[in-house]
């Protein structure tokens, strides 16, 4: 019986019946392959839905995100849009510059420590099983937060979170900062105005003063006592009247109402009459003048250089020690004409000789013996600017430190 139907497997058939085996074969196996390509056109179908569905929910983060309140730190305002845009199990923020985490949906644990450790060891990873997504917020290659996500994103939507994610944060600092230099700039319009106001209020009953106290001299018959309080009352004066002179003078260099006055000037006679001025404060201290060419000329506005020439010593008088040699040197280096003045004291750190210049920004390190209202160097790099120069400081123990400025010889146009 087998042998007969192994017999039947090698006998030809017609050509009939193999058309029916194929028709047979097709009727089986054509639910299968209609099965498997409707399968595959529908995994398709599901992937472009998928794809279609984060480019609009990546489209919505992005919009949502520009329109952020930068007024309010961003770290909680992106863990919330994350959240609930993603439809996000979980979402944590670490904002590096803050230092500061924002978590959003639930969580487990606390994910103060997760969070941190991804920016601090550079951990950018997704694990399926978990289905936590960890990236470094980075601006450029600079890495400037992190961010964790638990919940159904693809790694490629995780990087564009995180991207769109240092954006904010960079457009919140840029806000920030130009809401600083706008608020600078307008405490520093009021400052000016205030002094400008003060100064101006203070001129009228000093004068009264000034003229009552020559009077009481010029009427005589005054005892030794009377005559020393009044003396006294008029230098003291006369002392308030330079501070008021002072205080307009730079009052007017910031509202830029100053008018300057260029002309040929002769810097050796000008540098002897600035150190002649400041003989009392002077009076302890050492003076070398040091200019090489007797015949140094500098086209300037020369009240205004008497100014910044006033600063730079009397701060040297200040601040050196009892006793020691205050220099003063001018040379002509190219097309500039450098005055620098070296004294002998406490060195200044090197943060402060960034901010030495700023506005009433005084060293916490210097002696405290020393008067002033923090304006001075101020004002010196204000006439420095304002001829088109430059002002600088160096110091160390063993050069002592100096103060330099740096002032075209011809004066540049638009100054006139």
């Amino acid at each position: 019986m087998l042998g007969n139907r192994l017999a039947l497997c090698f006998i030809p058939a017609s050509s009939e019946s193999v058309n029916a085996a194929w028709l047979l074969t097709f009727v089986l196996v054509a639910p299968l392959i209609i099965f498997l390509l409707s399968m595959r056109a529908r995994n398709k179908s599901r992937e472009a839905e998928s794809l279609d569905r984060q480019l609009r929910d990546l489209h919505e983060f992005t919009r949502r995100t520009l329109e952020m309140n930068l007024n309010l730190e961003p770290g909680p305002q992106l863990a919330e849009l994350a959240h609930e845009i993603f439809a996000l199990e979980s979402v944590a923020v670490f904002d590096a510059d803050l230092h500061q985490v924002y978590p959003a949906g639930h969580w487990n644990t606390d994910p103060q420590e997760m969070t941190r450790n991804v920016y601090y060891f550079g951990t950018s990873d997704d694990d399926p099983k978990t289905g936590l997504g960890r990236r470094v917020v980075r601006l450029g290659t600079a890495p400037i937060g992190s961010l964790v996500v638990r919940g159904a994103t693809s790694p490629l939507t995780n990087d564009a979170i995180a991207s769109l994610t240092a954006i904010a944060f960079d457009r919140y600092r840029a806000y920030a900062n130009e809401s600083r230099i706008e608020t600078e700039r307008r405490t520093e319009q009021l400052r000016s105005t205030v002094l400008d106001s003060l100064a101006h209020a203070y001129k009228t009953p000093l004068t009264a003063i000034r003229a009552a106290s020559t009077g009481l001299g010029e009427m005589g018959h005054l005892s030794p006592a009377q005559a020393e309080l009044v003396a006294l009352i008029d230098e003291q004066t006369g002392l308030l009247g330079n501070l008021t002179t002072r205080l307009l003078t730079t009052a007017r260099l910031d509202a830029g109402e100053v008018t300057v006055h260029v002309a040929p000037v002769d810097v050796a006679p000008l540098v002897e009459e600035v150190v002649a001025s400041l003989g009392d404060c002077l009076a302890s201290m050492k003076v070398a003048i040091d200019i090489p060419d007797e015949r140094l000329t500098l086209e300037c506005d020369r009240q205004l250089m008497v100014m910044l020439l006033m600063q730079y010593i009397d701060n040297a008088c200040k601040y050196s020690i009892y006793g020691s040699t205050i220099t003063i040197h001018a040379v002509k280096e190219r097309a500039e004409v450098v005055f620098s003045v070296r004294s002998f004291g406490q060195v200044i750190p090197i943060n402060d000789r960034e901010r030495i210049f700023d506005r009433y920004y005084r060293s916490t390190t210097r002696p405290s013996r020393a008067s002033g209202t923090g304006i001075g160097l101020s004002v010196a790099k204000r006439v420095a600017l304002i001829h088109g120069g430059s002002v600088w400081v160096t110091s160390d123990e063993t050069e002592g430190t100096t103060f330099y400025a740096a002032i075209p010889a011809t004066a540049r146009k638009g100054v006139s």
